[in-house]
């Protein structure tokens, strides 16, 4: 496939004018290098997502240099950083390592019930106030933890949550998507390619599964991996963020966005990877 004829398409995040694109680029284990973030943002995929956790920060930071105007930048505080002082100190930490001046989004990376979420609420929105912080958001929420972390703040919106989401892991669609899409939250669906058991190369796959997977992509002409990824983006507010070490993979990706599945292949894909009872 030509990068070419890549063409990413964009997403309004949450109730916001902010468009951000569909395909994002992910940097859990990345070990790329420059290379296939700058070939992302090339092609469109403007969100690239790290985490103070992730320790690939300053490996981003280094990618986006020369082309931030074109980057949608997010990354996460740690769910054991969540006290007022520790939130601010954990977003200059991270600015630093971006050799930034300001975060797109900041989102809290998975919640933690030692910290009364007030506190770091205000904290989150002191650092918007302070201009560090353009848009706040979660991860690995769940419905309740949203509600909790909604009613705390006073002045800005949660636009995102951040959380597993694949064909093989659907459970976020018994509340959270529906939730999400009730309340202008976008979901970013992190391991979108369940581990890349979803690229058709897996063992990992049931049969039938894959084999549907494989022949719904063959009809379409393109891979199983883009199949997989269009599927989830075939959900409301939805965004995905499959991470690559190599150029290829991301030119492959990015070529999930710019055409949709019918809603009957999306159907026969929701038969052939079930929702867990």
């Amino acid at each position: 496939m030509h990068s070419g004829d890549v063409n990413v398409e964009y997403r309004l995040l949450g109730g916001t004018s902010q468009r951000v694109s569909e395909i994002g680029l992910g940097t859990w284990k990345y070990k790329g290098g420059a290379e296939p973030l700058q070939k992302g943002i090339d092609l469109g995929a403007n969100l690239i997502d790290t985490a103070e956790m992730y320790r690939t920060e300053d490996a981003v930071g280094a990618a986006i240099k020369g082309r931030r105007d074109k980057v949608f930048l997010a990354t996460k505080v740690s769910g054991n950083h969540l006290g007022y002082d520790t939130v601010l100190k954990a977003a200059e930490t991270s600015l630093r390592l971006l050799n930034d001046n300001v975060i797109d989004l900041y989102q809290i990376h998975w919640s933690n019930s030692g910290v009364p979420i007030h506190e770091t609420m205000r904290a989150m929105e002191q650092l918007v106030d302070r201009g560090l912080v353009r848009y706040i958001g979660v991860s690995n929420f769940s419905v309740a933890e949203l509600k909790e972390a909604q009613q705390a703040m006073s002045k800005y919106p949660i636009v995102s949550n951040q959380v597993l989401y694949n064909l093989k892991k659907r459970d976020i669609e018994r509340d959270l998507i529906p939730y999400c899409a009730e309340n202008n939250i976008t979901v970013i669906a992190y391991t979108p390619l369940a581990d890349g058991s979803l690229t058709g190369k897996s063992r990992f796959l049931p049969d039938i599964g894959r084999s549907i997977l494989e022949g719904i992509a063959q009809d379409l002409g393109k891979t199983s991996a883009q199949v997989a990824l269009n599927w989830c983006l075939s959900r409301p507010n939805m965004i995905v963020i499959p991470k690559s070490n190599s150029v290829a993979r991301t030119v492959e990706n990015c070529g999930a966005s710019g055409w949709s599945l019918t809603s009957d292949q999306v159907a026969t894909l929701d038969e052939a990877f079930p929702l867990s009872a």
